[in-house]
C-alpha cells in the first residue's frame, strides 16, 4: 500500500547541489528529506569499478578546483568528515606526438616552474599568463561572492568595469568582454602549444571558443581555475560520501531508490511530490529540484500547472553542445611515458594530460566538429590517478580515466553510439601509442568507454550534457536558465531550483545549491550563513 510522509521540504535529486541545499534546509530548522531516483548519492560525483575490481574510475567528475571557497566545504567541516584531497605540482600538460618539449601549468604556489615551461615557446608568453594568473588570483573573493550569489542585472557592463580596472594597463580592456574566448587567447598569447591547452582548458568549462561575449569567461574564471585543481582521494566518490554524511548530521532523510514522477501542485503552490511506487511526501513549505528544467517543469509540474510562456520558455531550453562529454576507462600495466618527457619528466606526473594534439588547428577542429554534431577523430584530455592515489588501482598497476568531447546524444543514432563504444578506445589508443610509447595494446588490461546516451540514461544529464544546459549568453547570467526563473524561484509558489539547469551552471561548486537556499532562506526567514573570514 503506498505510504504517505510529512516533512516541511523535500529537494528532488541528490546529485552534490541537492546535498548542499538539503544539508542547508536541515540546519535551519526544516524537516527535510532529499529523494534519489538510484541507489547512492551524488550524481555526477560518482567513482566506480566498471571494468576489473581494483580499479576505480570516476566516471565523470575530476578534478575540484573551487574547494577553497566552497561554503559548504567549510560549514559542514567535510575534511573533519573525511574528505581528503592531493594537489599534484604538475596541474595540467599538452604532450607531442614529435616528441618536442611539453607545456606544463603547475599549481599557483609554483609559477616560477610554469613560466619556465611555457617560455621554451615564448618568453612573452610566460610572462602575460604568469601576470595574468597573480591578478586574477588576487581577486579570488570577488570571483568567489560572483559565485555564491543569485546573478546580478547588468553582469556584462560590471565584467567589463571589473577587467578594465584589473588587467587595463595589460591592453586588456572592457571590449574584451564580446570577444570570443578563441580571440582573446589568440590576441594575448602567440605559441600555438600554449594555445591548444588553454583551448582546450576553457571548453572544459562548457564555454564555447567560437561564441561571442564569453571572452570575459577566459579572462577571469578560466585563468582562476587553470592549475587550481585537487584529486579526491579515493576518488570523487569520496566528496558525495562526506556531504551525504553531512546531511545525515544535520537530520536530513536521504530516500534512495524513489524516483519523482509528480510534483504535486494544489491552488498555484507546490505541496509536495509523488514517487514512482505511489508513495507521497508532502511538503509544508516549500520543494526544491536537482533535476534539469525540462523534467521539473514539464514532465513534474506539467504544462497544464505553468502558464504558456512559462512552457514555451521550458521547451527552447537548449541542452549542449558545450557540455558533452564521453569518458574513457582504462586498467593499465603501466601508467604513459611520452616522447616529450625526454624534455621535461613532469610531463609523466601531470595530473590532466592533453593527447592527440600538435597545435592549436588541430584543437579548434576538435572542438568544431563536436560542437557541429560529429564524432571527432579521438584525441582527449587524461588523468592517471592511481599515480598520486595508489588507492585507485591494484599494487603496480594504473587506472586512467579520460574526455573525449563528443556531440550530442541527438546527433548519433543508437547503433551509432554502439559502434562508438566499440571502437573509440580502441582508436585512441593507436593515437595514445604515437605519443607515449609505451601505451600499446599490450599495456592495457581491460577499456571501455562511457557515451553522452549513457550518461542521459543514468545521470539524466540531457543529451549527455553535465550542466543540464547549454552554455551561451542567452543562458548564462541572469538568463539562466531563463531570466523569468533567474532567481531560483518559479511561478509556482513554494517550487524553487537547485539543479545546474540553474545559475551558475555545471561544476563542482555547489553553487546552485547554495545560491537556492540563500534565496529560499529570504523567503522563510531563515538564517543564512556566512563563511567565516570571507563574506558569502
Amino acid at each position: 500500500m503506498p505510504e504517505t510522509f510529512n516533512y516541511d521540504a523535500i529537494v528532488i535529486g541528490a546529485g552534490h547541489n541537492g546535498l548542499c541545499l538539503g544539508a542547508y534546509l536541515a540546519r535551519a530548522g526544516l524537516k527535510t528529506a532529499i529523494l534519489e531516483r538510484r541507489h547512492e548519492e551524488g550524481g555526477g560525483v560518482n567513482t566506480e569499478e566498471p571494468l576489473l575490481p581494483g580499479y576505480r574510475h570516476n566516471m565523470h567528475a575530476q578534478y575540484m578546483e573551487f574547494f577553497d571557497i566552497m561554503p559548504m566545504f567549510k560549514d559542514f567541516e567535510l575534511e573533519r568528515i573525511g574528505l581528503r584531497t592531493i594537489m599534484p605540482e604538475a596541474q595540467a600538460g599538452i604532450a607531442f606526438e614529435d616528441g618536442r618539449p611539453p607545456v606544463i601549468i603547475h599549481r599557483p604556489d609554483l609559477l616560477d616552474r610554469t613560466h619556465k615551461s611555457i617560455s621554451v615557446y615564448s618568453k612573452s608568453d610566460a610572462d602575460m599568463y604568469v601576470e595574468l594568473k597573480k591578478r586574477v588570483m588576487s581577486m579570488e573573493n570577488l570571483l568567489a561572492v560572483n559565485l555564491y550569489s543569485p546573478p546580478l542585472e547588468g553582469d556584462t557592463q560590471l565584467q567589463g568595469q571589473l577587467i578594465d580596472a584589473l588587467l587595463g594597463d595589460l591592453g586588456i580592456t572592457a571590449d574584451f568582454v564580446m570577444k570570443t574566448p578563441k580571440v582573446v587567447i589568440d590576441e594575448l598569447f602567440e605559441s600555438t602549444e600554449l594555445r591548444a591547452l588553454l583551448y582546450r582548458s576553457t571548453v572544459e568549462w562548457g564555454f564555447p571558443v567560437d561564441t561571442a561575449c564569453t571572452g570575459a569567461a577566459f579572462l577571469t574564471f578560466i585563468m582562476w581555475t587553470m592549475g587550481n585543481w585537487k584529486m579526491c582521494k579515493g576518488g570523487t566518490h569520496s566528496l558525495a560520501k562526506a556531504m551525504t554524511q553531512a546531511c545525515y548530521s544535520a537530520g536530513v532523510d536521504l530516500v534512495e531508490s524513489s524516483e519523482v514522477k509528480e510534483i504535486i501542485v494544489e491552488n498555484g503552490r507546490a505541496t509536495g511530490v509523488k514517487v514512482a511506487n505511489g508513495d507521497t511526501f508532502n511538503a509544508s513549505k516549500l520543494v526544491a529540484s536537482n533535476a534539469d528544467l525540462r523534467q521539473t517543469l514539464l514532465d513534474m509540474v506539467g504544462q497544464d500547472n505553468l502558464s504558456p510562456k512559462w512552457v514555451k520558455r521550458a521547451k527552447a531550453f537548449r541542452y549542449g553542445p558545450s557540455h558533452v562529454l564521453g569518458t574513457l576507462t582504462m586498467c593499465l600495466y603501466e601508467a604513459p611515458n611520452y616522447k616529450s618527457a625526454k624534455y621535461d619528466e613532469e610531463i609523466n606526473k601531470c595530473f590532466y594530460t592533453l593527447v592527440g594534439f600538435e597545435n592549436e588547428l588541430d584543437m579548434a577542429q576538435y572542438i568544431r566538429d563536436a560542437y557541429n554534431g560529429h564524432l571527432p577523430k579521438p584525441a582527449a584530455g587524461t588523468w592517471v590517478n592511481s599515480i598520486w592515489d595508489q588507492s585507485q588501482a591494484p599494487p603496480s598497476r594504473h587506472s586512467a580515466t579520460g574526455w573525449y568531447f563528443m556531440p550530442p546524444k541527438s546527433a548519433l543514432s543508437k547503433e551509432e553510439w554502439e559502434e562508438v563504444r566499440r571502437t573509440y578506445n580502441k582508436k585512441f589508443i593507436d593515437v595514445w601509442q604515437r605519443f607515449a610509447p609505451n601505451m600499446t595494446s599490450d599495456n592495457i588490461i581491460a577499456e571501455r568507454v562511457y557515451t553522452p546516451d549513457q550518461m542521459e540514461r543514468k545521470n539524466m544529464m540531457m543529451e549527455g550534457d553535465f550542466s543540464n544546459g547549454e552554455f551561451s549568453p542567452d543562458q548564462m547570467g541572469p538568463n539562466r536558465p531563463f531570466p523569468e526563473a533567474s532567481s531560483y524561484r518559479t511561478e509556482v509558489e513554494g517550487l524553487y531550483l537547485c539543479g545546474p539547469s540553474a545559475y551558475p551552471g555545471g561544476g563542482v561548486h555547489a553553487a546552485c545549491g547554495y545560491n537556492s537556499f540563500k534565496v529560499i532562506a529570504n523567503d522563510f526567514s531563515l538564517d543564512t550563513p556566512v563563511v567565516a573570514s570571507r563574506g558569502y
